[in-house]
């Protein structure tokens, strides 16, 4: 690689105090020479492009994948909007639940206090007019040691009996 050599030239030309400048410095000066082509440069400017004519049908091609993707995002986006509408519908749903379950035990708590045996028996005092049993009305019932009941057999007329009799022939010989 060749150095710019001019402030060498200019300290040789301008050298005042010297009168013999030619005594050491007579020697021709180093000019870089301008680099020469080469081939690959002279090759550069001979390259054209070639117009390639679009192939048949792109337009067609590119108007239907562009349809393709506009329709792919059209039902992902729908599928998300159906999602968050049936997210909302439960969570609405669940505060309604909640809301119920809450009263539901409003209520279950206000029977139970509606239901306690002195408000029983209060109803039956003042409303029914039921009293309190004292020992004197206590009547105690004996019962008969046999706990076996005889339901006497009904008397069955002639025709009845002949007709079982019958029946039972028909259901021994067809089972």
């Amino acid at each position: 690689m060749a150095a710019d050599n001019s402030a060498y030239e200019y300290f040789q030309h301008n050298r005042a105090h010297q009168p013999n400048r030619d005594y050491r410095y007579n020697e021709p000066v180093y000019r870089p020479q301008p680099p020469e082509e080469r081939p690959e440069d002279r090759r550069a400017s001979n390259i054209t492009m070639k117009k390639i004519p679009p192939k048949r049908g792109s337009a067609s091609k590119v108007f239907l994948l562009a349809l393709s993707v506009f329709s792919i995002c059209f039902v992902v986006i729908s599928g998300k909007v159906e999602t968050s509408k049936i997210y909302r519908q439960i969570s609405s749903a669940e505060r309604n639940l909640e809301s119920v379950q809450s009263e539901n035990v409003r209520l279950q708590s206000e029977l139970e206090s509606k239901m306690t045996l002195k408000n029983v028996e209060e109803y039956a005092v003042k409303v029914l007019g039921l009293q309190k049993l004292n020992n004197t009305q206590i009547e105690y019932v004996e019962t008969q040691t046999d706990d076996v009941v005889e339901i006497p057999g009904e008397d069955k007329n002639i025709f009845v009996r002949i007709k079982d009799k019958f029946d039972k022939l028909v259901e021994y010989i067809f089972g």
